[in-house]
């Protein structure tokens, strides 16, 4: 039975990873510029990893990105490797490199997460907690309301092996938040240990939440989250949109999912 309140997910299944960031891409487009159309300017969370930035590089090669007008964008992170400035790993470097600096952004409405100062030991104690509660008080500036957090039109996030979202690792003190919308994570499972991320709180605000996921590695988290897991445990089952709640994906990652859900080709 869904809960009250909770969007039931819709799952779209496209050929191949290439063909899931082309439509992915196509898709958001056009949710900015109906955002625009309503409120004047959108609001979106940017994710990392191999799909979120075949995406965002997808979107640099569409056509349809000159029917945005991209200095009434504000983009955020939904979590970020706490690494200096310009790391190569930082999902804020990777996505610059492939579409936000060929944008015609205003850079007061990019809101990259806290880097590591020259010179400091991303380590050292406190240090990550800080930049986590910097990031929380520029959500919470930008609010409209006692939420703490920005009228999100869609929030994306890339799904991993072991169904972790953002930096919401399984058995992860950070998945178990329910008041901050930022934390700190240490200790992560994959490198590096310390990380900035949004909350399920804060993941759940958002007007929209899409998840992606190509390749058969992801196969068994997909199948997992949707199938009745408990998002207390499995952080992708977890997390869900206001309105509409998508799973993005390809064929290979969709492999495990049950009839119910995805029925298997006809022929």
């Amino acid at each position: 039975m869904t809960a009250p309140g909770r969007v039931i997910p819709r799952v779209l299944v496209h050929r191949d990873a290439e063909l899931l960031a082309a439509a992915a891409a196509a898709r958001l487009l056009t949710r900015i510029v109906d955002a625009q159309s309503e409120r004047g300017s959108a609001s979106v969370v940017l994710t990392g990893g191999r799909n979120g930035i075949a995406l965002l590089r997808a979107v640099a090669a569409a056509p349809a990105r000159e029917a945005v007008d991209w200095s009434r964008v504000d983009l955020w992170w939904g979590d970020e490797r706490y690494l200096p400035a310009g790391d190569p790993d930082r999902n804020e470097t990777q996505a610059r490199e492939a579409l936000l600096d060929s944008l015609p952004l205003d850079p007061a409405r990019v809101h990259a997460m806290p880097a590591v100062a020259p010179d400091t030991d991303p380590a050292a104690l406190g240090a990550v907690e800080a930049a986590a509660e910097r990031y929380a008080a520029e959500l919470a500036a930008a609010s409209p309301d006692a939420s703490g957090l920005p009228g999100f039109d869609v929030l994306l996030l890339g799904v991993g092996p072991d169904t972790h979202v953002a930096s919401l690792f399984p058995d992860h003190p950070a998945l178990e938040e329910t008041g901050r919308t930022v934390v700190a994570v240490r200790g992560a499972p994959k490198p590096p240990a310390e990380r900035v991320t949004l909350t399920r709180p804060a993941i759940r605000g958002a007007r929209e939440v899409w998840l992606l996921a190509a390749g058969k590695d992801k196969a068994g988290a997909v199948a997992t989250a949707l199938s009745g897991a408990d998002g207390d445990t499995v952080p992708a089952a977890g997390v869900h949109g206001l309105d509409r709640t998508l799973w993005l994906l390809d064929i290979s990652a969709a492999a495990q999912l049950p009839e119910r859900i995805h029925p298997p080709a006809a022929g």
